[in-house]
C-alpha cells in the first residue's frame, strides 16, 4: 500500500474550479466577463507568473461570504483525499480578499469551518498558512499580521507568495521576526522565478523552515550542498512549473536531479484548478514524462510527511500507511 502524502504547497484560492466560480457568481449575483464555462476555461493558458495572477485574482471576485470560503475548501479536501493526501497545509491570501472589501472574519470563519472538520469528513488533517502578497506594500503585510494575531486567527504559520522577481525576502525581515516570536511557523516562496539568492535570503534573513518551489537552487552548487546538509524542505510543483513556463515540459523538470543531490523535496499541486491537476495528476505526469518509480514516489511521500507541521503522532500514522 502506498504511503499517503502531505500536501504542503497548495493555495486554496487556486483550487477554485471553473464550475464553482460560475456557481458562486450566480449565488452572489456577480457579473463575470465570461460568456460561459468554455470561455472561462479558454483563459487558462499562461505565458508567465503574472498572466496567471491576473486571472487568479479576477476570479476571486466570487468569494464573498464565509460559506463561499467553506465550500471552496471542502471541495479541495474531497478531491485531495481521492488523490491520497492525508495531511494538507493550505495557503490563503487574506490581502486579496480584504482589499476587495471582504471582512477578514468572513475569510477566517469559512476556512476554519472546513479545516475543523477536514479529518472527520475526509480523513485529512489540515492547517492554514496565511500567505503575504510580496508585491503589495510591506506596511500592509505588517498590518495583516497584527490583525491575524489580534483575532487569534486559526493559523499555523505565515508564508510569502505572489510575484517574486523584484520583491526579495529581505523586504519582510521584521514581519517574519514578529511571526516567529508569536510562535508561528514561517515558510516562503523562493527560487521559482527569482534567483537562488532569494532562497538564501529566505533562510538567513526570514528564518524560514521550508522553501516553496526552490527549483533554481540547482544553479548554486554551494546552496544545494547546504540545503541537503540541513535537510531544508523544498515544495516542488511540477505542473505549475510547466504551465507558468518556468520549464518547458515535465520531461525537463529537475525533480530527479534534486533527489539525486539529496534534497528534501516533495511534490505538490500549487494552484490545481489552474495548472492542470491535483497532486495525483502531478505524480501521474511525472511517471509518464520521466518514468518516476514507485520507490521515488515513496521517498517523495516520506519527505512530504517529515517536512509537514503535523504532530509527531500524525506523522507516525501517515508513515505507517
Amino acid at each position: 500500500m502506498m504511503t499517503p502524502l502531505a500536501e504542503l504547497h497548495m493555495h486554496i484560492e487556486g483550487s477554485l474550479e471553473p464550475e464553482l466560480i460560475l456557481e458562486l457568481a450566480q449565488r452572489n449575483r456577480i457579473e463575470l466577463p465570461y460568456a460561459d464555462l468554455d470561455d472561462l476555461r479558454s483563459r487558462y493558458e499562461f505565458t508567465d507568473l503574472q498572466s496567471f495572477l491576473d486571472l487568479y485574482f479576477a476570479n476571486m471576485a466570487v468569494l464573498r461570504t464565509a460559506q463561499d470560503f467553506a465550500d471552496m475548501t471542502r471541495a479541495y479536501f474531497e478531491r485531495a483525499a481521492r488523490a491520497g493526501v492525508g495531511h494538507a497545509e493550505i495557503f490563503f491570501n487574506p490581502q486579496a480578499h480584504t482589499a476587495r472589501g471582504v471582512p477578514l472574519s468572513e475569510v477566517l470563519d469559512g476556512l476554519a469551518d472546513a479545516v475543523s472538520s477536514s479529518e472527520s469528513e475526509f480523513g485529512v488533517t489540515s492547517g492554514l498558512i496565511a500567505g503575504i502578497l510580496r508585491d503589495r506594500p510591506v506596511p500592509e503585510a505588517d498590518a495583516l499580521l497584527t490583525d491575524l494575531l489580534a483575532v487569534g486567527a486559526p493559523i499555523i504559520g505565515i508564508g510569502l507568495d505572489s510575484a517574486e522577481v523584484g520583491y526579495p525576502p529581505s523586504l519582510f525581515v521584521d514581519v517574519f521576526a514578529r511571526a516567529r516570536a508569536a510562535g508561528l511557523h514561517v515558510v516562503a516562496h523562493a527560487g521559482e522565478e527569482g534567483p537562488p539568492d532569494y532562497i538564501v535570503q529566505a533562510l538567513d534573513l526570514l528564518g524560514v523552515e521550508r522553501i516553496d518551489h526552490g527549483i533554481r537552487c540547482l544553479e548554486d552548487p554551494d546552496l544545494v550542498r547546504r540545503l541537503a546538509r540541513e535537510r531544508i524542505p523544498l515544495t516542488a510543483c511540477p505542473l505549475s512549473n510547466v504551465r507558468l513556463r518556468v520549464i518547458d515540459t515535465l520531461a525537463d523538470h529537475p525533480l530527479r536531479a534534486m533527489l539525486a543531490a539529496g534534497l528534501n523535496v516533495s511534490v505538490n499541486s500549487d494552484d490545481p484548478a489552474y495548472f492542470g491537476g491535483y497532486v495525483d495528476d502531478n505524480f501521474a505526469g511525472l511517471v509518464a514524462a520521466i518514468g518516476l518509480t514507485a520507490e521515488e514516489r515513496e521517498t517523495l511521500a516520506h519527505n512530504s510527511i517529515h517536512a509537514s507541521f503535523a504532530s509527531e503522532g500524525r506523522k507516525a500514522q501517515l508513515l505507517g500507511g
